[in-house]
Formats: structure tokens, sequence, C-alpha cells
């Protein structure tokens, strides 16, 4: 098992520096690469990611994921993705980043990644799921409901944690590759306090465990990536120790 380092903030719009730092804290002591980045060139970044294969990258910011999707698509024919996030990701380009509309290039953030994936034609949007989404911004609903993409709010895991396991496993069970990505947002603050967005009413550790162990024996699950952890925000390590824990559920 190849497992990556990708220590890179670049794609947070400045809301999330020093996820960086996590990679080396989470991955004390497990074999590990380090994909080359660079912080201030976002375009080299996501090359040198989706040039590299591995099977659990750990960032990082979110951003990261559209490099690393963008090389495993290229891998399988029938490629889908599980997203475990409070956000959705999905900014539509006419949204202002950065303080300016976007119009010509479209810049790859941790905020509308997800959105770059479809919009480029790499991902499609029926093999699209997203998990503990919390937070979703009026335009992103908008995208999310008009196209179809299936979504599951925290409210829909708390009725029935294991009815929404099944439907995620069924629709993702005939990918020939699928991809998991983790945003440690997903939980609530009070067992992930160390990330740039503390969404209240996430899911426990326990709920997403569950979720975790079931997914890892899908045969065709071949990627996974763990994003969005910042030491420099974090209490007590608790969200690293987490983020430790999600790692050696798959090792």
């Amino acid at each position: 098992m190849k497992i990556l380092k990708v220590k890179f903030s670049g794609g947070s719009l400045g809301k999330n520096l020093g996820c960086e730092k996590s990679p080396d804290l989470i991955l004390e002591g497990i074999k590990s690469e380090e994909v080359k980045v660079s912080n201030g060139n976002i375009d080299e970044t996501m090359e040198n990611i989706s040039s590299t294969d591995g099977d659990i990258l750990v960032g990082g910011d979110h951003s990261i994921s559209y490099g690393s999707f963008k090389g495993f698509s290229k891998k399988f024919k029938n490629h889908g993705i599980i997203i475990f996030d409070a956000h959705p990701d999905i900014y539509p380009e006419e949204l202002t980043l950065f303080g300016k509309a976007l119009t010509e290039k479209q810049i790859i953030t941790h905020e509308n990644w997800v959105y770059c994936l479809i919009k480029e034609g790499i991902l499609k949007k029926e093999n699209l799921i997203f998990v503990g989404v919390r937070a979703i911004d009026e335009k992103e609903k908008e995208y999310l409901d008009k196209n179809r993409i299936k979504y599951f709010t925290v409210d829909r895991v708390f009725k029935n944690e294991e009815d929404v396991c099944d439907v995620i496993m069924e629709n993702a069970i005939n990918f020939d590759g699928l991809y998991l990505s983790i945003d440690i947002d997903v939980l609530d603050p009070a067992f992930a306090p160390g990330t740039g967005y503390r969404e209240v009413n996430g899911l426990t550790s326990q709920q997403l465990f569950y979720f975790l162990k079931r997914i890892k024996l899908m045969k065709n699950l071949r990627r996974i990536d763990l994003v969005e952890i910042n030491p420099d925000k974090d209490v007590n390590d608790m969200t690293v120790n987490i983020g430790m824990k999600i790692i050696k559920e798959f090792i």
C-alpha cells in the first residue's frame, strides 16, 4: 500500500493555512512518500498530484482531491466518488473567488474542486455521493438539486445511519473504481476541532467509523484521501489523533 503526504494549503483561500502541517503528524511512524507541491502554484501542484500513484493521500486542503481524482479517473472507465464533508465544495463558476469573478479559467480551490471536476467532464454527476453535508450555500443547493446529485444530510444520517449506508453502497457498488474522500469537518467540532470550518451538528466519530468500516469492505475501493486537518487549530491533538485512527483503519 502506497501512502502519500500532500502538504498543500494553497487551495484554502487563506482560510485554513496550517493544514499543510498535518501529514507529518498523522503519518508519524507510518511509511509514506511525499508529493512535490508549491503553495504558490496551484496548477503545478495539481499536475504533480494527478501524475502520482497512491492508495491513500493525506493533505492538506481539500483542493488536492481535484488533482488526485483527475489522475485516478484515467485508470477506470466507470469511476465514482463518495465524499464525507460538511460542505459540498461545488460553488458554480459565477461566484466570486479571490475577490474577482472567474471567467476564462477556473481556479481550483477547496470550495469548488468538485464543481471543476464536473465542469471539465472528469466526474459524472450521477457518480457522485455526498455524506454528512450541513452547510450548503443557496447556489450550491440549486446546483445539486438541478443536477440531481445524490447527497445525504446530517439529519438524514441521524435518522437511520444503517439505511443511508446501505443506499450509498448500493449506488457505489457498480463503479469500476471507487474513490473515498474524507474532509474532517464532516465531524462535529466536539470530536474534531482542528479544522478551518467548524460546523456544529456534525457526525460523531462513532458514526463516521461505522461508515468507514463498511465502505472499506467494498472490493472496488481503490483510493482514499483525508484532508483539512489543521494542527494549528487543534485542541489537545484531538483531530490529529482521529486522523491517525482513520488512516490506520485502512492499512
